[in-house]
């Protein structure tokens, strides 16, 4: 069997429900066998297993008493719809005044399953009529069956719909598009970006109630523990912020708001430019206890009455907090922007490649800008000492045909009717330049040992390449300077600098050379990389589907190849199974911690009693460079996962598991702190390193679950 068949068949039997299931909700489904059904059959199947988990069921009568009940009381409450036809004693009209959408609007949850949504009314003689999309229009608000229908792709699952619980796929048949209103959580799309699973909220900064769909398509019921699951999500925290996490706010003033958590009672403010001092709730960013879910900022008798400053970044965060006055639900950190008084948001993007030679340019305005200067050339210096330009209205420029291959700047100063404030040199590479550094432009907590990579550009025969520590000096350099290290031939991409400095920042650039053609070389543009201050055991960012694949690395359960036939390693004897072959990295690409890339580990301890993962390490092997002393692994389970220990070896023998017994049902990221005295190993001459779920020293049969690591690092003491 290979590699992908065995991965499927272990993640899918390690998969689990979500958390924030709660307690305290009305819970009911409507079921009435007067009234007719549609693809969702009879539903009693539903209904039995909703009866059975403690819902109560509603025929068409007796759920108008109830939502009426609760448009009055606005309590907590959800119905599960058994029946994919809206009963006419809620739905008494096709419009926002029915009940059915009154209750919407009252803080109500409904949940559909099946055909089109609104699309008939049934009648307890059995009838309906048939209100097409302007049913859904007419009542929800917008046309909930705008398709691609009937294209049978398998949904796939948004960080949303895993959180909410979804488990199972299905194959989609009525989708509507993901951006045909406001207020829409996508739980599952298809392939065209159309979503098959979806909430409508209807409260101010709800993010948990409304109207939610899920199987949208004929056939077999839907899984009825995620319906289940759907139904009570609730959302223990505040979210819904105003302006909008990451938001660009236009003025020096605001009112931000928010949507209250499910038992919110009142809320305590944090408000800074300072991030960590939000984060840590320290108490220069705290501005009380509030019931009120808005607070103003920037306006004269209320915090920062100056105003906010232009170009400054603001953090905000609520924690809700119960009625009791203890009980506190700690909030996301969320934060908007105001304007800088220059030039932003370039597009294209300041080192940008692959820019099409007839583009035209467009930045945002700096804030309070009236005029522009725009200055643009092939020369950074040129560029950056220009004056005097003629003045614009528009926030666009056409610099006119650009060659290939080439590196252009520019740059945007804008004037305010008081005050002229110059802009940064902007620049970007034409279709056909050198491009695609490795690692990527501006890249911080690099390894030490990296080896620097690129595309070669269409005209290239060879390529000249410059590498130092002084941007300027970098940009400048010829073949006579000390940066210049050396002429690659083509097809020869990289470059190995030798062992870096800590926490210490490089530039490069790359001219290509074609001495038959009149315009070589083509200078290219100047790259930056930050190296780490710590080491790096594995960040899991260079495996890749070709020849550097995760498991050549981390040497699992399952092994790799045929025997005889190289690459090819035999399993290790365990129950572990890594990485994905459903990404195109074979890696986790979706829950991951830093950068773009995780490894998941599959784990079942049920035969081979234990399961490990292990690393020969070539660099770092010394332990002890730089006084490092921590060991740092960021790892993250679920719910679901059977309680085996987690554990991490040394060259084979020497092993640390953590205190937490239950620490793989953990289930947000999580740093693990070693001390490296806790091994008692040669700290100097590391070898290997391995990790694992389980009794290493005395195997036992267990369970089984997934878990996902990252950012294995080693660290000083702080200083």
């Amino acid at each position: 069997m290979c590699r992908k068949l065995i991965y499927l068949i272990f993640f899918l039997s390690a998969l689990g429900i979500a958390e924030g299931q709660v307690r305290e909700w009305d819970r009911a489904a409507y079921w009435d066998g007067r009234y007719p059904s549609a693809w969702g059959g009879g539903g009693e199947g539903m209904r039995d297993a909703l009866q059975a988990a403690g819902y109560k069921i509603l025929n068409a009568d007796q759920l108008k008493t109830w939502m009426d009940g609760h448009i009055a009381d606005k309590a907590l409450s959800v119905v599960v719809f058994c029946r994919d036809i809206v009963p006419n004693t809620v739905a008494e009209s096709m419009s926002n005044t029915c009940t059915f959408r009154k209750y919407l609007d009252a803080g109500g949850k409904i949940l559909w399953y099946s055909d089109w949504p609104i699309y008939y009314q049934g009648s307890s003689d059995g009838s309906s009529v048939t209100w097409g999309g302007a049913g859904a229009t007419g009542v929800l608000g917008f046309n909930a069956s705008s398709g691609p229908n009937d294209t049978y792709d398998e949904v796939v699952f948004t960080d949303e719909g895993i959180a909410w619980g979804l488990t199972e796929t299905w194959q989609s048949q009525r989708p509507t598009s993901a951006t045909i209103t406001d207020n829409l959580t996508v739980l599952a799309t298809i392939s065209s970006g159309s979503a098959a699973a979806w909430v409508k909220h209807y409260l101010p900064g709800d993010k948990y109630r409304g109207f939610v769909r899920i199987f949208d398509r004929t056939g077999s019921p839907a899984n009825a523990d995620d319906i289940i699951r759907l139904a009570e999500y609730t959302a223990m925290k505040s979210g819904g912020p105003n302006p909008a996490d990451g938001a660009i706010h236009p003025d020096t003033w605001v009112s931000i708001n928010w949507g209250p958590g499910a038992y919110a009672a009142s809320h305590d403010v944090y408000f800074s430019d300072n991030f960590d001092d939000v984060n840590d709730g320290a108490a220069e960013a705290f501005y009380g206890n509030q019931p009120s879910t808005d607070f103003t900022v920037g306006f004269p008798g209320f915090p920062y009455p100056d105003g906010l400053v232009p170009g400054t970044t603001y953090y905000w965060r609520i924690d809700d907090v119960e009625q009791d006055g203890v009980t506190k639900h700690r909030g996301s950190v969320w934060s908007f922007m105001i304007p800088p008084r220059t030039a932003y948001a370039p597009k294209p993007a300041n080192g940008a490649e692959l820019v099409a030679p007839d583009v035209k340019l467009s930045w945002a305005g700096g804030f309070g800008a009236k005029l522009h200067y725009v200055y643009f050339g092939d020369n950074f210096d040129d560029v950056n000492n220009a004056a005097g330009g003629p003045p614009a209205g528009a926030t666009t420029y056409t610099p006119g045909p650009l060659k290939l291959a080439k590196t252009y700047y520019w740059r945007v100063d804008e004037f305010n009717i008081m005050k002229t404030y110059k802009g940064d040199v902007w620049s970007f590479t034409t279709q056909g330049a050198v491009g695609s550094p490795k690692p990527s432009n501006g890249a911080v907590d690099v390894k030490q040992t990296q080896i620097l990579n690129w595309s070669p550009g269409v005209y290239a025969a060879s390529h000249q390449l410059y590498f130092g520590t002084d941007k300027a000096v970098v940009r400048n350099a010829n073949t006579g300077s000390p940066e210049y290290k050396g002429t690659k031939a083509l097809g020869s991409e990289s470059y190995d600098p030798g062992k870096l400095l800590w926490d210490a920042t490089y530039y490069w650039r790359v001219d290509e050379v074609n001495n038959v053609n009149p315009d070589s070389p083509w200078i290219g543009p100047v790259w930056s990389f930050t190296t780490a201050n710590f080491l790096i055991v594995d960040d899991f960012e260079d495996y890749d589907a070709g020849e550097n694949q995760i498991w050549y690395a981390w040497k699992d359960g399952l092994g790799y190849g045929t025997p005889g036939t190289q690459p090819y390693a035999p399993g290790n004897g365990t129950g572990s199974a890594v990485g994905d072959e459903n990404t195109a990295s074979y890696t986790e690409e979706t829950i991951v911690h830093g950068g773009s890339q995780a490894m998941p580990l599959f784990y079942d301890n049920s035969v081979l009693k234990y399961s490990e993962a292990q690393k020969t390490l070539t660099y770092p092997r010394d332990w002890t460079e730089n006084g490092v002393n921590t060991l740092t692994i960021w790892f993250r389970g679920d719910s679901a996962n059977a309680a085996e220990t987690l554990y991490v070896a040394l060259n084979g023998t020497a092993v640390v598991s953590h205190d937490n017994p239950n620490a793989a049902q953990i289930a947000t990221w999580t740093q693990w702190n070693i001390d490296l005295q806790a091994f008692g190993v040669n700290l100097a001459n590391v070898n290997t390193i391995a990790l694992g779920l389980g009794n290493k020293k005395t195997p036992r049969a267990g369970g089984s679950g997934t878990m996902y690591f990252d950012d294995i690092r080693l660290y000083p003491p702080a200083p």
